[in-house]
């Protein structure tokens, strides 16, 4: 399931406020800027930073 990009032009990173990319592969979004991936769960981000993963 894709991301509308309507949808992502509107979130940010809730730590950051930064713009976040989609990653289809990992139906996660990214915030470079953090260093963290949110994830995207039954078509729903979940943008909680308690349940981001942290990023190498």
């Amino acid at each position: 399931m894709d991301v509308d990009p309507k949808l992502l032009e509107i979130l940010v990173c809730p730590m950051t406020k930064a713009p976040l990319r989609y990653d289809r592969e990992k139906q996660e979004l990214i915030s470079d800027q953090a260093k963290l991936a949110y994830p995207i769960r039954d078509g729903i981000p979940i943008m909680l930073p308690t349940e981001a993963r942290a990023l190498d």
